[in-house]
């Protein structure tokens, strides 16, 4: 049997430096820890957390499990392990004791860390396209009121684009974001870079979050995506900002971990809506998907509206259902969309390294 290795006692601090909160993070002999106190005992646990590294000493005391402030994994407080039915899931603990006013931890006592066994998420799988025709996916971003169906414009020229692409032979579905319930991006990304994970930290932690189609499909399926949104005030569809926010963990794997999800594909929009501002709303658009790395192709976009002063929705809603002109610019977008998709596809550009001098994520020389 071998023999427990000789303790090894560091001063992690003053008691009086700790008595006022219940959790602080400490770095002792390189080792990162997080000091618990509760009802005046003292208890020492790793400051790294299993899932990504968060920092367990920044979270917070519930009941006797610190919570780590990224992603809310639990951990007890005394033996690092996991809340129930996680208990394998462990960080080490370290034993403590408080001599002359300081509170001591034992590097020696450290306990293994251990991690639950997952499988790893579907969405994780590297990125390769399957063959076949080119495939096209539509989003539509107008908001409805369950079981009160209405008119979009927007969604409407959206099915005629993708009822086109069918009978082009191509493989097309859509997705509304309406009939999805998914979460508001909830700030990982401010607490840390890193704290963004792909997939989408929310996307792995809740089963029941639908934004996992439109990941799907917009990484692993689609070759060519069309998104349909009204004007609202001047901007894209509130349902459009929550899924771009949600999207936003797809650029962060470039700028944070080198990694290219998006290739080869194309984006085409369709802007509907009461007001003006075209411009200014497709200008935001192919920004956000240009820095997801998307392709575009010639004349991105179709648009409508009557403008400012034209208070007249209803007529606007008949001026679009009864218009040939735009069904047809529905087509010849989707059109442009499948050859410029047929030409990346073909072409298959092999550039290994993405430079990123000027462009966001750069490490400056700082």
């Amino acid at each position: 049997m071998t023999a427990p290795a000789p303790a090894d006692w560091a001063d992690a601090g003053a008691v009086a430096d700790f008595a006022t909160r219940p959790v602080s993070p400490v770095t002792v002999r390189d080792t990162k820890l997080a000091i618990l106190q509760k009802d005046g005992q003292f208890s020492a646990i790793s400051g790294i957390c299993n899932h990504a590294g968060g920092p367990l000493g920044e979270g917070a005391l519930e009941g006797d499990y610190l919570v780590c402030p990224w992603h809310y994994y639990k951990f007890h407080r005394v033996t690092g392990e996991g809340e129930p039915g996680y208990e394998e899931d462990k960080v080490p603990s370290f034993t403590t004791k408080v001599e002359n006013g300081r509170v001591l931890v034992d590097l020696a006592s450290k306990t293994r860390r251990s991690r639950i066994k997952h499988d790893p998420h579907p969405l994780a799988r590297p990125v390769s396209r399957a063959p076949g025709p080119v495939r096209i996916a539509g989003i539509s971003t107008t908001n409805m009121t369950a079981g009160r169906p209405r008119f979009s414009t927007s969604e409407s020229l959206l099915s005629v684009a993708l009822d086109h692409a069918r009978e082009d032979g191509c493989e097309a579905k859509m997705h509304r974001l309406a009939d999805l319930q998914f979460r508001a991006c909830e700030g990982f990304y401010s607490k840390s870079a890193h704290a963004c994970t792909w997939p989408c930290s929310i996307t792995q932690l809740d089963p029941d979050d639908q934004l996992e189609e439109v990941y799907e499909s917009f990484v692993h399926w689609a070759d060519v995506i069309l998104i349909a949104t009204p004007i609202r005030w001047g901007q894209p569809s509130a349902l459009y900002h929550k899924m771009v926010e949600r999207m936003n963990c797809i650029q962060n794997q470039e700028t944070i971990a080198d990694k290219h999800l998006v290739k080869n594909k194309v984006v085409g929009l369709i802007i509907t809506g009461g007001q003006d501002n075209v411009q200014g709303v497709a200008g935001g658009m192919l920004s956000f998907f240009a820095e997801l790395g998307c392709q575009f192709p010639q004349y991105p976009y179709i648009a409508h509206t009557r403008g400012w002063s034209a208070e007249d929705m209803e007529n606007n809603v008949r001026e679009v259902a009864k218009s040939e002109v735009l069904r047809e610019a529905s087509r010849a977008l989707v059109d442009r969309a499948i050859e410029m998709a047929e030409l990346v596809i073909s072409g298959q550009m092999h550039q290994t390294h993405m430079g990123r001098g000027g462009r966001k994520g750069h490490a400056l020389d700082v």
